[in-house]
């Protein structure tokens, strides 16, 4: 038996891992999905001060409560660097870390970082305007998602506290790349604001050469909601990196 933590991305909650959770419970293993403040079924306590560190805390938190030792970890777009975070605090409490179509920051940088210039303007001007400091979530259409599953995160997403956004994180690439990683790669559609990243995970001179040993990329034929619209294959993949 394996323990599973699910971390979703912006505007999500750990309603988008329902599919994928109840398939690895299925499978024999412990599987929690957590939702971070101020979005999700928390989305009541959206305010200002919730920046990275509060959900960093949160999946810290997570671990702890739940008991998950030698857990797999799988962040998704946003959370890539939650989680990037969690391998560098906590070295040895994971198993694998995996990084479903997320971001893969180098130290220093923050979520915005490799996004275009037009889209943080627009997110950073969205936060300024917002009483709560947020800003709203995009069509669902972006991430590959039509009909029913595209109602569904359309019906479910929430505002995105806008102070996690240009926060920069601190690590130390040398000791997150001490827990093995595994970077899925979402390419139809894939989502622009994780192209910069895609060639990041196949550079032997990323994290100045400590990337690529331990690592690995494992490409799906879909969007960049895998757990939603590829669950089988997402299941699969996280199984993998259990073994």
């Amino acid at each position: 038996m394996t323990n599973f933590l699910l971390v979703h991305g912006a505007w999500h909650g750990a309603w988008c891992w329902r599919r994928v959770s109840e398939a690895l419970v299925r499978a024999g293993h412990r599987a929690h999905a957590v939702t971070l403040t101020g979005v999700g079924e928390r989305s009541h306590l959206l305010n200002p001060s919730i920046d990275l560190e509060t959900h960093i805390a949160d999946v810290i938190a997570a671990l702890e409560a739940e008991e998950l030792d030698d857990a797999v970890l799988a962040v998704h777009s946003y959370a890539g660097m939650l989680g990037t975070a969690v391998a560098d605090r906590l070295p040895g409490r994971l198993r694998h870390l995996v990084y479903v179509d997320a971001v893969v920051p180098k130290p220093g940088e923050s979520w915005g970082s490799t996004h275009a210039s037009a889209t943080r303007q627009a997110r950073l001007a969205a936060a300024a305007a917002s009483p709560d400091r947020s800003f709203p979530a995009p069509d669902p259409a972006v991430f590959g998602l039509s009909e029913a599953d595209h109602a569904w995160v359309k019906r479910r997403q929430t505002p995105h506290p806008g102070a996690t956004y240009e926060a920069p994180l601190s690590f130390d690439p040398q000791r997150v790349a001490r827990t093995p990683r595994t970077f899925v790669n979402c390419i139809h559609p894939a989502l622009a604001t994780i192209d910069a990243i895609r060639p990041r995970v196949t550079d032997p001179k990323f994290w100045d050469g400590a990337w690529l040993p331990g690592s690995r990329v494992v490409t799906l034929e879909t969007g960049h909601d895998p757990m939603i619209s590829a669950p089988e294959a997402l299941t699969g993949v996280l199984l993998d990196c259990a073994a």
